[in-house]
């Protein structure tokens, strides 16, 4: 230890070995951390589902504008898919998309329960009757039954859909490919539609999903991990070297 600190001072080399240890470990424990959040982030969920009852209601005049289209049903159960898709993928072909993404996802969602906790928070707009009788409004009938009018600012479907194009765009797997950085745009933006055209969320929840994916973006994608890595270890090795040795110079 003592050869590689000097005045407390730890070289670029050393730093950035150290730096690229740590990213290894997250890199491979990664898909565990998301596995372990997921039950956590259901339990905390479910419990609000139960606990909400008295809420806010989240209205916008613009609301009563947009018609109920259930044709947008189709995209809205495609969230599922887009999310899951996109995860597995990169979590077998990029470990660094894979941890970029799934930070902007697990911190945006983890915001998204503290809000809902500290300001309940629900919609009163879904319809009771509908203008037409086929398999989709059937859907959404179903969707309505099983999920209940709290917790929708913001939304995470839309908030999520975000965080996975952005993903996606910021990948050089897909750098070159035109049809599928399209693809996923139309995806994106057709699953946020969705949310208030079956009428499970207020335009406000899209609005305020987009406003907290900004400084998701920033904490995912600019703003600069390694210092902080490198500055924590740097600490932890100039703390084992005086523990051992009593002075490091």
């Amino acid at each position: 230890m003592k050869e590689v600190i000097k005045g407390n001072v730890v070289s670029e080399e050393i730093k950035l070995e150290m730096c690229e240890s740590v990213k290894e470990k997250i890199y491979k424990f990664s898909p565990l951390a998301i596995m372990i959040y997921f039950p956590i982030y259901s339990i905390w969920f479910a419990a609000l589902e139960k606990i909400n009852v008295n809420v806010n209601i989240i209205y916008s005049p613009l609301d009563s504008l947009i018609p109920f289209w259930e044709v947008f049903v189709i995209p809205y159960l495609m969230w599922f898919g887009y999310v899951a898709v996109v995860m597995i993928y990169f979590m077998f072909t990029s470990r660094r998309d894979f941890v970029r993404i799934g930070m902007f996802l697990l911190v945006g969602m983890t915001i998204c329960l503290i809000i809902y906790t500290v300001f309940p928070n629900g919609i009163d707009m879904k319809p009771t009757e509908f203008a037409r009788d086929n398999f989709m409004v059937d859907i959404v009938k179903y969707i309505y039954s099983i999920d209940t009018p709290t917790n929708v600012l913001p939304s995470i479907h839309c908030l999520n859909s975000i965080g996975i194009h952005i993903g996606i765009m910021k990948s050089k797997k897909f750098s070159g490919s035109k049809f599928v950085r399209t693809a996923s745009a139309i995806m994106a933006v057709s699953i946020c539609l969705s949310t208030v055209f079956i009428k499970q969320h207020s335009i406000l929840d899209m609005f305020a999903a987009i406003a907290l994916s900004i400084p998701l973006y920033y904490i995912s994608y600019v703003f600069d991990w390694n210092k902080v890595l490198i500055k924590f270890m740097k600490r932890k090795v100039i703390k084992e070297c005086v523990n051992s040795k009593g002075n490091p110079i």
